[in-house]
């Protein structure tokens, strides 16, 4: 079976009802819309989801799987938010299956790295029933990363991919080496949250939100960052949006992005495509280095994961 390599992926934290749509992400979308967006999927070869049971309150999995599963990639988790426990990741699965109408998921990440060794064992067994296709983390650092890929070596499981955030103004993980190791081993990363929840688009035409509004003190402080950005994506004849997207593809790092309709799909898909120059990446980095700001941080969920069992 040849590797899953996606150059993008479709995240899916923005479905959802009515009020969670209005509510977190300022706008609802109708699921007549979101199926003509999984349609364009297909038609632009990105058709895979990244979904998390708490992703949309809940709903997003149960919307997915009742739009139809058939012809797509499905990207799912399983978040340790206590101690591991006999069984937990396989009650989860076996869940996650049920909403997504199928008998497996493409790809399976352990979410947080609580209990590390516990939590993976279970994942191999379930790789070995052919639950999983393939195996991931998500949200650890490199000495974690290199310890879990230790662990799924001793089943003669491949770590897959790591799934981190990064963006712009998120590269820890290339400044650390992560970004690096994965290349060196050949294993894929993810970023999430490549557009920053929405905060790198173009500010001449930003909608409101409240997710928006909760980082607007440090958006204010971003104008340069934006100045850069709109002077490669005039030269590039594309949206602002999508220098973000490009930045992440031309690093190597497959992008993430939040869509819920065609057009977002179509961007998406056009942006990997381009390949910014080294005086573009250099002159985009600069401004954001310059500005030092955070708007999500790369340990954001590090408070959740617990401290290893004596």
């Amino acid at each position: 079976m040849d590797i899953l390599k996606p150059t993008a992926v479709i995240g899916t934290n923005s479905w959802g009802g009515k009020l969670y749509g209005k509510a977190i992400r300022g706008n609802y979308v109708e699921n007549d819309i979101i199926k003509e967006a999984m349609k364009e999927a297909k038609e632009c070869d990105i058709p895979l989801y990244d979904l998390a049971r708490d992703y949309g309150l809940g709903k997003a999995q149960k919307m997915i799987g009742e739009f139809g599963t058939e012809d797509v990639f499905i990207s799912a988790k399983y978040t340790p938010f206590t101690h591991y426990k006999k069984g937990c990741v396989r009650k989860s699965i076996m869940k996650d299956l049920d909403d997504f109408k199928r008998d497996y998921v493409d790809v399976y990440w352990l979410h947080l790295p609580t209990d590390i060794k516990e939590h993976l064992d279970e994942i191999a067994e379930l790789y070995k029933e052919g639950k999983i296709r393939y195996v991931g983390v998500s949200n650890f650092t490199l000495e974690e990363c290199i310890r879990a890929k230790d662990i799924l070596d001793s089943y003669d499981i491949p770590l897959y991919g790591v799934q981190n955030h990064y963006s712009i103004l998120c590269r820890d993980w290339e400044k650390n080496g992560l970004l690096e190791w994965c290349k060196e081993n050949d294993i894929l990363f993810w970023g999430w949250a490549t557009l920053e929840e929405g905060l790198l688009v173009d500010p001449r035409v930003r909608k409101k939100s409240p997710m928006k509004l909760a980082f607007n003190r440090k958006v204010k402080n971003l104008t340069s960052v934006y100045k850069v950005m709109i002077k490669v994506a005039e030269r590039h004849d594309i949206k602002v949006p999508q220098v973000a997207m490009a930045f992440s593809a031309t690093k190597g790092v497959i992008p993430m992005c939040g869509c819920r309709k065609p057009e977002q799909v179509k961007d998406l898909a056009e942006a990997v495509k381009i390949r910014l120059t080294a005086g573009e990446i250099k002159r985009i980095e600069e401004a954001a280095d310059n500005v030092g700001i955070s708007i999500m941080g790369a340990d954001i969920f590090r408070p959740f994961v617990l401290k290893e069992r004596k």
